[in-house]
């Protein structure tokens, strides 16, 4: 087996940031020692978002559907 450089321990040692959107720049969730889900905006706003970008496909195609 090789060994594994020092170049390899600090690729996995590093803490990419995942992608956001601009409008969810700033935004951590976090599971606390409770179990509890702590984040960093509040839970109004990010269903604020969610309500304005993304489709809810359960209620597709529905007739008293809101436009």
């Amino acid at each position: 087996m090789a060994k594994k450089g020092k170049g390899d321990k600090e690729e996995r040692n590093k803490k990419e940031e995942p992608g956001v959107h601009k409008d969810l720049s700033g935004f951590d969730i976090r599971i606390n020692e409770f179990g509890e889900i702590t984040t960093s905006f509040d839970v109004d706003r990010v269903n604020e978002f969610l309500n304005e970008n993304v489709e809810d496909k359960k209620l597709k195609g529905r007739s008293d559907e809101e436009e």
